[in-house]
């Protein structure tokens, strides 16, 4: 088993004994890191002319299993070699996305955005799991890799069976306490509420297999009998961009929402408010920099 390195595992036991209030936050940073994939793999398309890579191809997917008490979000972008792997959750704030920027500044913005971050961002998964394991295959690539951890003792990196390329995130969830209703998180309708909350303007499909129900004959209902559910695969975001609403469509919250991951958009001045993700950032921040000067 690998070791963190010392900042990481501070972060990590901060994440894991977390008083924070706003854990729901953590789907909406797995969701950025998958929509980041996803990013790449399209402007990795278009920059070297790859066929068979347009936007309706792709899409990210979450599924709970109550039985089992995980949740696994998954995506169909560009993956991760074990290197990556390494380097991107192996060290807090180590940012693939970021470096992805750096090296493409000239990505047109309408094209792709990349709005998320490894690192910080990766590990909110820890507030709400007590397993995290990260199966991985990169495009291009006949291996896939999973990355394997239960929190501050470290982390595994081995090979793996995966078919298909793009990267798989495994939440084990934490047991409910008197505090904290974790399965909660495996809930459909729980699910549903955090998408539209916090991702719905992201640009590609989140799907979620969710329960429908047969019609009913009037005989069988007058009988009192149960309608009979089945699962359908359902698209839970709505994929449009907040400055592409007309403005009475737009809450305030969403605006705010909106002004954590573009602030540079912005030009009103009029709202100001910290997000559960900047307060959670300010919290980690401060801590760590009180611990480097011990």
């Amino acid at each position: 088993m690998k070791s963190f390195k010392t900042q990481s595992k501070r972060v990590l036991d901060l994440m894991i004994n977390s008083i924070y209030t706003h854990k729901e936050i953590f789907l909406r940073e797995l969701i950025s890191n998958c929509s980041d994939a996803i990013d790449k793999l399209y402007f990795k398309g278009m920059k070297e002319g790859l066929s068979g890579l347009t936007r309706e191809d792709f899409a990210i997917e979450i599924t709970a299993d109550e039985d089992n008490g995980t949740l696994t979000i998954k995506d169909n972008g560009i993956g991760m070699t074990a290197k990556e792997l390494e380097d991107n959750l192996g060290t807090i704030a180590k940012s693939g996305s970021l470096a992805f920027k750096e090296e493409n500044k000239d990505i047109d913005k309408e094209d792709v955005s990349v709005i998320g971050q490894f690192g910080v961002g990766f590990y909110s998964a820890f507030m709400v799991a007590d397993k995290v394991e990260v199966k991985s295959k990169a495009f291009g690539s006949e291996e896939a890799n999973v990355w394997t951890s239960s929190g501050t003792e470290g982390y595994e990196i081995a090979p793996c069976d995966k078919a298909d390329r793009g990267t798989e995130i495994i939440l084990h969830i934490k047991p409910d306490t008197d505090d904290d209703k974790y399965s909660r998180f495996l809930q459909e309708y729980e699910i549903r509420n955090l998408v539209k909350k916090y991702s719905d303007y992201i640009r590609y499909p989140i799907k979620m297999q969710v329960t429908k129900y047969k019609e009913q004959s009037e005989e069988d209902r007058k009988a009192g009998k149960e309608r009979e559910s089945y699962k359908e695969w359902e698209t839970l975001n709505s994929m449009v961009p907040l400055w592409k609403k007309n403005k009475n469509e737009i809450t305030k919250e969403e605006y705010d929402r909106w002004r954590y991951y573009y602030p540079k958009y912005d030009t009103s001045g009029q709202w100001h408010k910290i997000t559960p993700s900047q307060e959670l950032s300010d919290l980690l921040l401060a801590d760590l920099k009180e611990h480097s000067e011990e």
